[in-house]
């Protein structure tokens, strides 16, 4: 091997060694750290991660280099915009060198992309100020085509003006047709308004809308803009492998347990200010009653400070890290209330239960006279591994078995709709409590052999009838449980035609602990990176395929392409041998029959056709993404898809199932909190109007009738 080969295999770690070497020695001299630096450190660190550690690494090649090019271009123009051609052109000679920039810690492609986008922030801004000064032209009959993987980036600026042209007036005769519309339904109740004045009205409209938009993208700061270049690398890997700023990894945390210490507030930016967009019920805001929805937040102060923070024009992240804080701390907020009054609104900051992604349970009249069913919901396979006391959704779940067994329900549904996943240690102990003992999952590392993880606890929790309802939106955790009951006959599966097709286990890795030293480029945030597959007992993948239920039931994505098969760079599927498997709790022997009186009852059900056209209809609408400029045109599109729409309304609406109970352990925890009852009254409200749990219902009663 040449020299020149063996530096350049080894490239990538020679340059961290030498960086780790530098960073020690920095460590104890006094110097002026920047930004440069810290993205070098970041970088390399990163890359460093996952070529050691994710399942599949990549070699950073031309070929890697030409994917990170085209991906990072669709992540920041995927409307064709901002760049043309020519923008490109200047970019492409990069397009083979990202791998070795990357590899130096140098960021040339990337400075360049950024400093051509906000040059066509200026550019498209003086563009769409321009046009929005002169009425448009109603009469043509042309199109825009809205999906930018269809069209090419403009050749240049003039016709990026003209795009610009286009989309500008699809913006505005979406909002002309509303506002006629709107004054012919008011007839002579209003006073009528000319055209000119609706049109001229409506340009304003779309000038103070993209005004907006184009605030909040010159708030952006470069660390933003280099995280979304650095998670362009982290994708060509796989879709579930990412960068996160140190913000980003916190909100990341309390999705995955269902807690955070603050006031209780979600807000958005809207213009240079914050408002508060919802109250979480339960927390000290909503316990206080003074925040409200639609309250600009205005300053913010801390207990400890005599002068509040002036949050006018701060990005969300930050004035979110302002706010939050410790329990048992206080923060005052200046706010402007809906009135134009302004006060200081001082809140003790708690701990904020998310209690609406917690496991919980219902019991439900099945078919006939007598028969009750236990429901239990869980939103996500949540952990809290941060906090002693922290709730665990397999604990949680077996606490909801032990109720519902203590009612003597007949047989229990567990539904895992929408359910994204979480903690693999979890999914392993839940299916446990439903069988004996024995494997649940095969876990393989890169270029080891399979681990299998088994419940080892013999005793079992629930020996009864057993239905998982899942959809297109469940995904790994919720697969694995899904692919072990269906394996080992346990439970009947149904719901969408499959799964989402999530087949990988990732880990975070905090980058501060791999770079030694230099503590004032930290942090540097964390990785969450891709390093096992996971596989049945039955030796085949969930990754890709996901897991076909026993009995499929239509919703309105029946024909649509979803979960991991319509995303880039998704990892393939693959299989690996077997493992032994068996139980004797319960077994379900005649799916075969099951799935016929369901198809039966479906196709005797306008309902369940009724949602099976809406999904032809989505898919039909779904594919077509060119849409009509002239006003005439765009009204009558508009009227065809709303009748279309309009006969589905309703689809969903009406309730179909009574008898709906929450269970008496529950009852007096529920009435006692107010928040709570608030709570459990809209989930009973939607529980009443589910037709998929209907039809589940139904199937349950097939499988007890069978084995009476």
């Amino acid at each position: 091997m040449s020299i020149k080969k063996i530096i350049m295999k080894y490239r990538g770690q020679i340059f961290f060694s030498v960086l780790l070497v530098g960073l020690l020695v920095a460590a104890y001299l006094p110097m002026r750290v920047d930004n440069v630096e810290k993205e070098a450190v970041l970088m390399r660190a990163m890359l460093t991660g996952f070529e050691q550690l994710h399942y599949q690494p990549k070699s950073l090649n031309d070929d890697f280099s030409a994917q990170v090019f085209d991906f990072y271009l669709d992540q920041i123009d995927a409307g064709r915009r901002f760049l043309t051609q020519e923008d490109i052109a200047k970019l492409e000679m990069y397009k083979s060198q990202i791998d070795d920039q990357a590899n130096a810690g140098s960021f040339e492609f990337f400075n360049l992309s950024v400093e051509l986008l906000e040059a066509s922030l200026d550019k498209t801004q003086g563009i769409y100020r321009e046009l929005l000064q002169s009425p448009f032209n109603y009469d043509e009959g042309e199109e825009i085509e809205l999906d930018g993987d269809k069209k090419a980036f403009a050749k240049n600026d003039e016709e990026l003006k003209e795009y610009w042209r286009q989309y500008l007036q699809y913006e505005a005769v979406e909002r002309l047709s509303n506002k006629l519309k709107a004054q012919e339904e008011k007839g002579e109740e209003a006073p009528e308004r000319t055209f000119e004045e609706l049109e001229e009205e409506v340009r304003g409209e779309v000038l103070e809308f993209f005004d907006d938009w184009y605030g909040r993208m010159r708030k952006l700061k470069r660390e933003d803009r280099l995280s979304v270049y650095l998670n362009t690398f982290t994708h060509i890997y796989d879709p579930h492998s990412e960068y996160y700023k140190p913000i980003d990894k916190e909100n990341f945390d309390i999705r995955f347990s269902g807690r955070l210490e603050g006031i209780g507030a979600s807000l958005r930016t809207e213009g240079d200010y914050t408002k508060v967009v919802r109250v979480v019920v339960g927390g000290p805001a909503w316990k206080q009653k003074e925040l409200e929805e639609n309250d600009v937040i205005m300053k913010v102060r801390q207990e400890k400070e005599e002068e509040p923070v002036d949050i006018t024009g701060m990005v969300i992240d930050d004035v979110v890290q302002l706010i939050r804080g410790d329990k048992g701390t206080a923060v005052t907020l200046t706010v402007k209330k809906i009135d134009g009054s302004v006060q200081e609104i001082t809140i003790t900051r708690d701990v904020v239960v998310l209690e609406e992604q917690y496991a919980k349970s219902l019991i439900l009249d099945g078919e006939v006279e007598g028969e009750r069913i236990g429901y239990i919901l869980l939103p996500s396979f949540y952990a809290d591994f941060q906090n002693r006391d922290g709730r665990f959704c397999a604990k949680d779940v077996e606490t909801e078995i032990e109720k519902l067994n203590a009612q003597g329900v007949d047989g229990i549904i567990l539904d895992l709709r929408y359910n994204g996943g979480g903690s693999l240690r979890d999914v392993v102990k839940m299916s446990g409590l439903f069988i004996e003992k024995g494997p649940i999952v095969q876990v393989k590392s890169r270029g080891t052999a399979p681990e299998v993880l088994k419940d080892v606890d013999s005793r079992v929790q629930y020996d009864g009838p057993l239905v998982v309802m899942v959809n297109s939106y469940s995904a790994s955790a919720s697969e694995i449980l899904a692919a072990a009951l269906q394996d080992y006959n346990r439970a009947v599966i149904v719901g969408s035609p499959s799964t989402f097709g999530k087949g990988t286990v990732q880990r975070f890795v905090d980058l501060d602990r791999t770079v030694r030293g230099y503590s004032e480029l930290k942090p540097l945030g964390e990785i969450k990176l891709t390093t096992q597959k996971f596989y049945r007992v039955n030796g085949g993948s969930t990754q890709l395929k996901g897991v076909t239920p026993d009995i499929i039931l239509p919703d309105n994505f029946y024909y649509i392409k979803t979960g991991e098969r319509d995303r880039e760079y998704a990892m393939e599927w693959t299989e690996i041998e077997p493992v032994a498997y068996d139980q004797e709790v319960y077994k379900v022997d005649n799916v075969e029959a099951l799935r016929a009186k369901s198809e039966a009852r479906m196709a005797a059900s306008p309902v369940f056709q009724k949602i099976l056209a809406n999904a032809k209809r989505v898919e039909t609408q779904r594919e077509d993404t060119s849409y009509p400029l002239g006003l005439k045109d765009y009204q009558e599109m508009v009227a065809e898809r709303q009748e279309q729409s309009d006969s589905f309304d309703d689809l969903l609406d009406e309730d179909v199932l009574t008898g709906i109970e929450n269970l008496p352990q529950d009852v007096a925890g529920i009435e006692a909190d107010e928040s709570k009852k608030a709570r459990n009254d809209e989930w009973l409200e939607n529980v009443a109007k589910d037709i998929y749990l209907k039809e589940t219902l139904a199937i349950m009663h097939d499988m007890l009738s069978a084995s009476r």
